[in-house]
């Protein structure tokens, strides 16, 4: 999603003239045009994560539009104090960016990656959450962030691909239609799921897509189809506390009629103590591969008493 986060940059470079760009030391070979088009606007903020927080933070302050941009741990994790105390306690709109949640730098380990952004980012006061998960999805994701006066924080991954995007960036989003259970996931983690359900399983799993936190609660088909299969599995690139599958528990509390069979797979670290690519990680943890059919092969055979 990298070419189409820097490729929608410019674009904004030229809409809003107030808009800034700070690169925490990144950008070789990937942000050249976003460079060009902003001119004296792009500021390389050096290997120094919270001062450039603090700086984009102030130019906030002064009206100014900052996006700020890294790889995930080092725009969420590195900075955090700095996001909480001089962005959200004064409620300013600075557009945080991180490129590569989850598992996505792979091979590059465990300082690189990130599996409690979306958490850490969603207990913040007034902060938003955008998961594209579609590589189209970004530019419009972005222009959610803008249209926003809240502080906002965008995941960047590797794009889903094999299936038709059905509709725009949303908060809820239908992926698939089933009957045998329900799946909610964020992010392009749900691919492997998508070929699996297609292939093998066609017709048993109703698949649902988040790309907003917080989200204001669950789509009304989205919440009877739970109820009439009474099985339903979270699906997140991301650690279980803090994560998609707590958030859609604490939701279906108000909610649920009838009892559930809930599972959620999530992401656990690193089970075997190494580092693989961003796939192997996935395998290893259970949300994708043959672990991940395994556990779709027991929802579709177990029933739930009634």
């Amino acid at each position: 999603m990298r070419a189409e986060f820097a490729a929608a940059m410019v674009k904004l470079a030229a809409q809003q003239p107030d808009s800034i760009f700070l690169s925490g030391d990144l950008g070789y070979m990937a942000l050249e045009s976003v460079q060009k088009a902003m001119g004296d606007r792009f500021i390389n903020a050096g290997v120094a994560e919270q001062n450039m927080i603090s700086v984009a933070a102030g130019l906030a302050a002064m009206k100014f539009t900052p996006w700020v941009y890294s790889i995930a741990p080092f725009t969420t994790l590195r900075p955090y104090e700095q996001i909480r105390n001089d962005i959200c306690m004064h409620k300013l709109p600075v557009k945080i960016v991180g490129n590569g949640g989850g598992y996505g730098y792979g091979i590059m380990g465990g300082t690189h990656h990130v599996l409690q952004d979306i958490g850490l980012m969603r207990m913040l006061p007034d902060m938003q959450v955008f998961v594209p998960l579609f590589a189209s999805d970004v530019a419009e994701a972005m222009d959610a962030m803008v249209a926003s006066q809240a502080p906002a924080y965008l995941r960047l991954n590797l794009g889903l691909s094999g299936i038709d995007r059905p509709s725009p960036f949303a908060e809820w989003r239908q992926l698939l239609k089933g009957k045998s259970a329900v799946v909610i996931s964020t992010g392009p983690v749900v691919g492997g799921l998508l070929e699996l359900a297609q292939k093998n399983y066609p017709g048993a799993f109703d698949v649902w897509s988040v790309g907003v936190f917080p989200f204001h609660g669950i789509p009304e088909a989205a919440l009877q189809k739970i109820m009439a299969t009474r099985k339903l599995v979270v699906l997140e690139e991301h650690g279980g506390p803090g994560g998609l599958g707590e958030a859609i528990a604490a939701e279906l509390l108000g909610h649920l009629a009838v009892p559930i069979q809930f599972k959620t797979l999530h992401a656990n670290g690193y089970p075997s103590g190494r580092y693989g690519s961003q796939k192997w990680h996935q395998e290893e943890n259970g949300l994708a591969g043959k672990a991940l059919e395994s556990t779709l092969q027991e929802f579709i055979h177990e029933t739930i008493p009634r």
